[in-house]
This record gives structure tokens, C-alpha cells and sequence, in this order.
């Protein structure tokens, strides 16, 4: 009878009556001690407001019900997956809805419902995964936006494999430091790209210097994201690395010039399979022969390995305290290892492709140090 009546009156009641009717209705049932009549009565008359033509209506009801763990699941249900204006309050602060709940409704909605749930007080890593599967660029920036958020690497990943060529969505993911040290690098390539087919690098330097350029800036970004990766991460990254056929000889050399000798043995580690303590130790203290043999298990060839066990040396000794020495030094004897440096007689043949690079690593280093000091002076 309660429930008659009150369907007759909504067919003639204003749009603001029937909207206060809507959230004084969803208050008493999740605020009161109702009758189980009563309850189940107005549960049916909230059952009928969900078909009401005005969104007002329905949005009083989402609003007054979403934060409740009494409100009737069905209608929960029903108005999460009505438009955004409306499904917004449950989608975003209702307990009603289950994991299994929401990530059907990602599936299922567009870009802006799965931004609201993506944006809720907690996500959990069964959400945040399926987001990270299907959502939409703005779903993604609102999750990696979430301190509530549970995302696990894999989605990490995932959402930098979808949507790595989102400028915006790169600046939140890069300063997210949960990020694992492979997306970074994936999403520092993915920069490299953008910069190498911009139309302004291309007409300032030429394609193929730009090229160069953008090769050469992504593998100083790599060394700077092993320096930074967490150990527990770093195989992750070496194998992206090794993947991706950028763990060359020449990165290694690169990698040893800066004194990154902690993540070379770790790469040592992983490519020859040896103990962590056997290449700690061999690193650390081995005799030659056993460097050279370790090197060789990586695939180096005796001119690579062997300006790499120069340099070795030279940063043993630094660990020592026997010299001092930075980059700029250890790859200056190593051009003189190489017999490259201003004033030897020069590499030879075989050698010159070695020397170069190991020269552009000493420029690079030299314009790294000036312009650091510079900057010290003028801040004094």
C-alpha cells in the first residue's frame, strides 16, 4: 500500500520534491532501525526511483547511499553503471561494490567511470590491474595519481606499454617513485622516439644526428637509472636492457667509465649465471686471468674486456684510497690504455672504434664537470 501510494505520487510530483523524497528515503533506511516491513518497502520505493526520468533524482539517491554498507546492493549496482553525473558518489565511495564488482565495470565503462574508480579512498591491485589492462590515458593518470592505489610492477609496466607515448601520463608515471627502473627506461626510449621524429630536432641537427644524439642521451639515462634502481629491481632492468639489444659491449664500457661497478657485477651475475659472492669477490679483488675469463663468459671480446679491466683497476684503487679519481680521470687512462690519448702515436685498427667512443665518453664527462662548476660559481 506505502509503496502504491507512493508511485502514484512521483507520476505528478516536481523534479525537487521528488529529489528530497529520493535522499529523506535513502537516509531513513541506512540511518534507522526500520520494521522489516518498513525496509522492505523502502527498499522497493528506492528500487522505483532508479527508473525516475530525472538524473536529480537518481544523483540524490547515489549521494545519500554511498557511503553506507547497509545500502541494498542492487540498487548500488544499478545506479554505479547509470552516467557519470550520477554513478560518481557510488563509484567512488561505495564499500558495496566488490573487487570483482568494479573490475567488471572497468571492463565495461568508459574512460570517465573508470577514472572514478581508479580515484577511489583505496584501489586494490586487482582494480589497479585491470585499469592498467583497458583503461583509458585520464583512468590511468587518475590511478597512478592515488596514494590509496595498490599497483603492482606488472601494471606498471602494462600502463607504460599502452600509453607510453602520452606525454602527460609519462610525467605522473616518471614521478611515481614506485616505478620500476625497466619503465623508466621504456618510457625514456619512448622520449628518445618522440624527440628523434620531431620535425624541429630534425630541421635544427639533421636525422641523423639526431639519432646519434637521442642513442647516446638514452644510454646516460640508463647508467643513471641503474645507479638509482633498487638492487631488488635491477635484474628486471638488465633484462629489459638485454632484451631490447641495448647491453652492449659499448654500454658496459660506459657503465665501468662512470664507476657503476656494482651494477656491472650484477650484470656479470645474470649473464654468466656465477654466484653473486664468486663476482663480488672477482670484482673486487681477482687476479686478471679470472677477470678476463668472467668477461669472456659475457661474450666480451679481449679489447673490450681489457680496457674494462684497466679501468677496474683504477676504481679498486680509488676503493682503497690508494688515488683519487672520478669519470674524467679513469676514462682518460683508459685512452691511454688504448694508446688514443692527445699526444700517443694512436689507436690501433682495431682498436679505433673503442677509442672513439671511450673519447666521446671523456668529452661528455669534461662538459659535465664544466658545466658543474660553473654552476657552483654562480651560486656562490
Amino acid at each position: 500500500m506505502v509503496v502504491r501510494k507512493f508511485l502514484h505520487w512521483l507520476n505528478s510530483a516536481p523534479v525537487a520534491e521528488r529529489a528530497a523524497a529520493a535522499t529523506a528515503l535513502a537516509r531513513a533506511f541506512v540511518e534507522r532501525e526500520l520494521p522489516f516491513e518498513d525496509r522492505c518497502a523502502a527498499e522497493a520505493a528506492m528500487t522505483l526511483l532508479l527508473d525516475d526520468p530525472s538524473p536529480k533524482v537518481r544523483a540524490a539517491l547515489s549521494e545519500t547511499l554511498s557511503m553506507s554498507r547497509n545500502a541494498p546492493h542492487h540498487i548500488v549496482a544499478a545506479l554505479a553503471s547509470d552516467q557519470p553525473e550520477i554513478a560518481q558518489f557510488v563509484l567512488v565511495r561505495s564499500p558495496q561494490l566488490s573487487d570483482m564488482d568494479l573490475v567488471d565495470l572497468v571492463a565495461t565503462s568508459g574512460g570517465r567511470l573508470q577514472a572514478l574508480i581508479a580515484s577511489r579512498p583505496i584501489v586494490s591491485a586487482s582494480i589497479a590491474a585491470a585499469i592498467a589492462e583497458v583503461g583509458e590515458v585520464d583512468a590511468c593518470i587518475a590511478l597512478l595519481k592515488n596514494d590509496g592505489a595498490h599497483i603492482a610492477a606488472v601494471s606498471f609496466r602494462r600502463i607504460a606499454e599502452r600509453h607510453g607515448t602520452h606525454a602527460g601520463l609519462r610525467e605522473v608515471l616518471l614521478a611515481d617513485p614506485r616505478l620500476p627502473g625497466d619503465c623508466r627506461h621504456m618510457l625514456l626510449l619512448r622520449v628518445s622516439e618522440a624527440l628523434q621524429s620531431s620535425p624541429f630536432v630534425i630541421a635544427l641537427m639533421g636525422k641523423a644526428r639526431a639519432g646519434q644524439v637521442a642513442r647516446e642521451a638514452c644510454t646516460r639515462g640508463a647508467l643513471l637509472l641503474a645507479e638509482h634502481t633498487d638492487p631488488q629491481e635491477r635484474t628486471a632492468l638488465i633484462e629489459h636492457l638485454r632484451l631490447r639489444g641495448e647491453l652492449t659491449p659499448g654500454f658496459l664500457v660506459r657503465a665501468v667509465a662512470h664507476g657503476k661497478i656494482d651494477f656491472v657485477g650484477s650484470v656479470m651475475i645474470q649473464l654468466t649465471g656465477a654466484s653473486e659472492r664468486q663476482v663480488r669477490a672477482l670484482l673486487a679483488s681477482g687476479r686478471d686471468v679470472a677477470v678476463i675469463s668472467l668477461f669472456r663468459r659475457c661474450g666480451l671480446t679481449d679489447d673490450y674486456a681489457g680496457v674494462i679491466l684497466h679501468a677496474l683497476k683504477v676504481w679498486r684503487e680509488v676503493a682503497n684510497e690508494e688515488c683519487v679519481a672520478g669519470p674524467q680521470e679513469v676514462s682518460w687512462m683508459m685512452l691511454k690504455h688504448l694508446n688514443a690519448a692527445p699526444g700517443q702515436a694512436g689507436p690501433t685498427e682495431a682498436d679505433r672504434e673503442l677509442a672513439s667512443l671511450i673519447k666521446r665518453i671523456h668529452l661528455e664527462v669534461l662538459r659535465d664537470n664544466a658545466r658543474t662548476h660553473a654552476m657552483a660559481i654562480a651560486a656562490a
